[in-house]
């Protein structure tokens, strides 16, 4: 889409709009026409009174579909073994999640096929649709095609709404029709909300779902509030267009999902803070954390009184913060290619934003091309980690990293038990900590040593590209579109996966629980 062009924006998206109710009208209005017997005749004298009737025929077509409907449900018998995998499926919520997400990036993959969803008025190629429809869902960021020029109004419309469906998740936007239709929840639901926002409890459900609809509002109005101005007065857009840019990169930047409008992503603007700082809060707002949100609104002032969960959150956000920030700035200071060209200020301001970028963001503001491998492997750590838990990042999590520095300290300090912060840690949340760290080595291992073997690249490049995939940062070197068919349907599962996180992805797969009944022998085999 050229830029340039203030009014082309806004007739792509009505016209993409347009043709979307045209084609549920025009379906509606066929299945109407085919229902009603008289508008088939031909004989001029039937013709009569043909319109006034219209009414009468939908209503008796309606009536007839119903019944065969109705008649065919009450025929048709489905094997028991397929009603009871259904079943065991949807009652349990991970498998809810998965199916919630998996339906919509179908969803978004065929309004991303449309002819009109691109600039060109061609339909896109499937793998590109598929690609990017994955890539925002699971607020990633990678894309094929650039999406300010590939896409039209409309596809930016999709993308845009399918970074808000998987910012906000599934089951949580499931739970706010719920709430608006019903004004109550069911349990079933609830127990969806909860494995996806990571509630306390079933009965906070319903507080944390409209705690979530107005945080991510509040949050995403002020930033593009904030952007559009100075769109509009810095860079001298319209207004329409500066309100345009403001809420697709606040929406795009809270959900940490990195897409965004300009070819450069944020390079043309890496030293301007007023755009830079609002994009670099709303990342680190939205990766956070809600929970951590919740309880730093009640009980801001109290520390002490906060949960370890939040001490931990808030403590490794502002330590990877920090030290990223030093890390990138000493690593790339003399690089002309990224730092080496600005003045002291502009460097710290960069280096700030790029260090906040690895937390599963996605914007870049220096060329990721450029830096050096020193900082390379600063952000596949960065990326790695990701942010807080149940928020819009990805990667293993602050609190799943800081876990296992807690069971490593108590392993050497050979205590035989783990504390953190004045409080035991559970064995379970050890395991899970554990678990969820070595699925996430195996899966990001796995794939990298696949892209290898599949394309010419670097083993930098494609560790980069692997872990910004696995961890839905969306950075990348510049070999996302190169990496051919096989390579890109890696990258899809990869971002899947990293969205729901490995546990989650693995519960949803397994056939069923399986309790262990009894206990075997102990016996302790020599470690090391």
């Amino acid at each position: 889409m050229n830029h340039d062009v203030v009014e082309s924006t806004w007739v792509q998206l009505l016209v993409g709009l347009l043709a979307v109710v045209a084609v549920f009208v025009a379906a509606a209005l066929g299945a109407a026409l085919l229902a009603w017997a008289p508008m088939t005749g031909r004989d001029p004298a039937k013709a009569h009174g043909r319109w006034r009737s219209v009414a009468r025929g939908v209503r008796e077509g309606a009536r007839r579909l119903t019944t065969l409907v109705g008649t065919g449900v009450r025929r048709f018998r489905v094997p028991s073994a397929v009603t009871t995998r259904l079943t065991d499926t949807v009652r349990h919520p991970a498998r809810l999640v998965v199916l919630g997400f998996a339906v919509a990036v179908l969803a978004g993959s065929a309004l991303l096929s449309l002819p009109f969803a691109t600039e060109s008025g061609r339909s896109a190629p499937l793998v590109t649709a598929v690609f990017t429809a994955t890539s925002a869902v699971c607020v990633t960021g990678l894309v094929i095609e650039d999406t300010g020029t590939f896409w039209s109004g409309f596809g930016e419309a999709v993308i845009l709404g399918l970074i808000q469906i998987g910012g906000f998740g599934i089951m949580t936007l499931a739970s706010l029709l719920g709430l608006l239709v019903a004004r109550r929840l069911r349990m079933r639901l609830q127990l969806g909300t909860q494995t996806e926002t990571k509630a306390i409890g079933v009965g906070e459900v319903r507080r944390v779902v409209l705690g979530v609809m107005r945080v991510s509002l509040i949050v995403e109005a002020v930033v593009a509030a904030a952007l559009a101005w100075r769109f509009a007065e810095g860079y001298g857009h319209s207004t329409g267009r500066a309100l345009y840019l403001g809420v697709f990169h606040a929406i795009s930047a809270f959900n940490n999902a990195g897409f965004g409008l300009y070819a450069d992503s944020l390079m043309q603007f890496v030293d301007d803070p007023l755009i830079c700082l609002p994009i670099a809060a709303a990342v680190i707002i939205g990766g956070l954390g809600f929970p951590v949100l919740f309880e730093l609104r009640r009980q801001f002032r109290t520390p002490r009184r906060w949960s370890i969960h939040t001490k931990i959150t808030v403590g490794m956000t502002v330590v990877l913060l920090a030290g990223g920030w030093l890390a990138i700035s000493v690593a790339e200071w003399s690089n002309p290619g990224t730092l080496g060209g600005f003045g002291i200020g502009g460097k710290l301001l960069a280096g700030f934003v790029a260090a906040v970028m690895p937390r599963t963001a996605g914007f870049n503001n220096l060329n990721v091309a450029e830096f050096n491998d020193v900082t390379l492997l600063i952000h596949d750590v960065l990326m790695f980690i990701g942010a807080g838990s149940a928020g819009t990042a990805g990667g293993i999590k602050v609190t799943t990293f800081a876990l296992l520095g807690f069971v490593i300290l108590a392993e050497i300090r050979g205590q035989p038990s783990v504390h953190a912060l004045g409080r035991r840690l559970p064995a379970g949340v050890q395991r899970q900590a554990l678990t969820i760290a070595l699925l996430s080595v195996a899966a990001v291992a796995a794939s990298t040593a696949a892209l290898l073997a599949l394309t010419p690249f670097r083993l930098d490049q494609v560790l980069f590209e692997v872990t910004s995939a696995f961890a839905t940062v969306g950075l990348s070197t510049g070999i996302t579109a190169q990496v051919g068919t096989a390579g890109h349907v890696i990258l899809i599962m990869l971002m899947f996966v990293g969205r729901l996180g490995p546990i989650t992805a693995a519960t949803a797969l397994a056939l069923r629980e399986r309790t262990r009944r009894y206990e075997l022998p102990e016996e302790r085999p020599i470690v090391g």
